[in-house]
């Protein structure tokens, strides 16, 4: 029922999602005044900091704020399988499951570094995949690093997905030194720049290294997984196993453009998972960059698999699970 429901793109669809979108995120709204603080805001990366510094006391700014980013992404995770068409078809499930995926953490839906960045790793994917087939040396690949390396002013972790970079190149292209070393100069421009403008203005240059460092290394908060949150994640995992098992299944049967778009997704997947579980300074704000291969892998499954019963069970069952989780955290 949810699945035909859902992976149609007629206007009733965007209406239906849209509710649910509004209904998963009311709470926040409701309850901005309490959620906006979070120990990100003691020690934010720049980008992040400033972005605080505009938002100032005024909680449901930040809630607005990313909210709107989320549906930004959304509309990207859609547009970006319409234009490049490696599910084979048109369907706005991979927005309507990205908006379940993060609302497996009610604390984060309010704004956080994380959904930010997430935007721009969105976007480096599309640049990195625009480069297929592109004749000479693309700046697509600078592009891709320089999003990133962007994106890793609000959130530092996301840094590390500067590999996609060169896994793409690999991917799509011969590896090519000159445009191995055009991605390395895009990742290292933003931060040439931040470490400039530090200078200029007459800001402690080393205070901003130390920033960066423990951004990156030193120990978040914890999250206490409550045991709803935890069966739940059980629940996706299992989900998520059992998706990407059944991509691979199908990969090899795939257009070659397709393969290459689902191998990064793949690869942007296990990143997110091996610096979730490497990192002390990696929570479970990551489910936003997660949610990005997630939303595509539970689509490809739903839309391709033959016997929809068991599917249409897994996702009803998800979709009630989220529903819980929103009802009882806040009350």
């Amino acid at each position: 029922m949810l699945i035909r429901l859902f992976k149609g793109t007629s206007p009733g669809v965007i209406f239906l999602i849209a509710v649910i979108f509004i209904a998963v995120w009311i709470n926040p709204f409701i309850h901005a005044p309490d959620v906006i603080a979070s120990y990100f805001d003691s020690d934010p990366m720049p980008l992040y900091g400033l972005l605080m510094l505009v938002i100032g006391n005024n909680a449901y700014l930040g809630v607005v704020i990313s909210f709107v980013l989320v549906v930004l992404i959304s509309f990207l995770l859609v547009n970006f399988n319409t234009t490049s068409f490696f599910i084979n078809e048109r369907t706005y499930l991979p927005a309507f499951l990205y908006i379940l995926t993060g609302g497996l953490f009610p604390e984060y839906l309010s704004l956080n570094p994380a959904v930010p960045a997430s935007l721009f790793l969105m976007l480096a994917v599309i640049r990195i995949i625009d480069g297929y087939r592109k004749p000479g040396i693309s700046n697509n690949f600078f592009d891709a690093g320089f999003l990133i390396s962007t994106g890793s002013l609000f959130y530092a972790n996301l840094i590390w997905f500067g590999l996609l970079v060169i896994i793409g190149i690999a991917l799509i292209r011969a590896l090519d030194f000159s445009e191995v070393t055009i991605s390395l100069l895009g990742l290292l421009t933003p931060y040439l720049l931040t470490f400039g403008i530090y200078y200029v203005i007459g800001k402690d240059i080393s205070a901003l290294l130390s920033l960066i460092g423990g951004n990156l290394f030193l120990p978040g908060e914890g999250y206490l997984f409550q045991r709803l949150t935890s069966v739940s994640l059980i629940f996706v995992s299992i989900i998520i196993i059992v998706s990407v098992t059944f991509l691979l299944t199908l990969l090899n049967n795939k257009k070659i453009k397709s393969r290459k778009i689902f191998s990064l997704l793949i690869w942007t997947f296990f990143i997110s998972i091996a610096v979730y579980f490497i990192l002390p300074s990696v929570s479970v704000e990551i489910i936003w960059i997660t949610g990005i291969p997630v939303s595509y892998f539970l689509t490809h499954y739903f839309v391709f698999i033959k016997k929809k019963l068991l599917p249409e069970i897994l996702l009803s069952v998800l979709f009630l699970l989220i529903l819980v989780i929103q009802i009882t955290y806040y009350k």
